[in-house]
């Protein structure tokens, strides 16, 4: 009995092995087939636009709903780069007043 539950077994597997390479190879061909369609570059450039775009719609949307965030950020970073001219200022005034001068003021008559 074991000699035909084995054989039976056998014949099973083989089925199974046989519809698992059928997938495969049709797979494949379905690869094939639409790779010649279009190739890999057209691809790749539609799914980094995709991504892209993708990641800008996301952008829009948080600074949409962060505009108070957004505006602090900006504020932050113009008086980053404006920081020199504004230590400037500040330091004629102490420069002035260390040497005992009223510091420097336009007359406006």
């Amino acid at each position: 009995m074991s000699s035909n539950a084995s054989k039976r077994q056998m014949a099973e597997d083989r089925a199974l092995r046989d519809a698992a390479r059928a997938l495969v190879e049709a797979d494949l061909s379905h690869l094939k087939s639409d790779l010649s369609f279009k190739g890999i570059a057209p691809r790749l450039k539609d799914r980094m636009t995709e991504g892209a775009v993708d990641v800008f719609e996301e952008a829009t949307e948080a600074a949409e709903s962060n505009r108070g965030v957004l505006l602090t950020l900006l504020a932050a970073v113009a008086i980053w780069f404006a920081r020199n001219p504004i230590l400037e200022l500040f330091s004629d005034l102490d420069q002035a007043e260390a040497d005992g001068a009223e510091p420097e003021t336009e007359d406006l008559n």
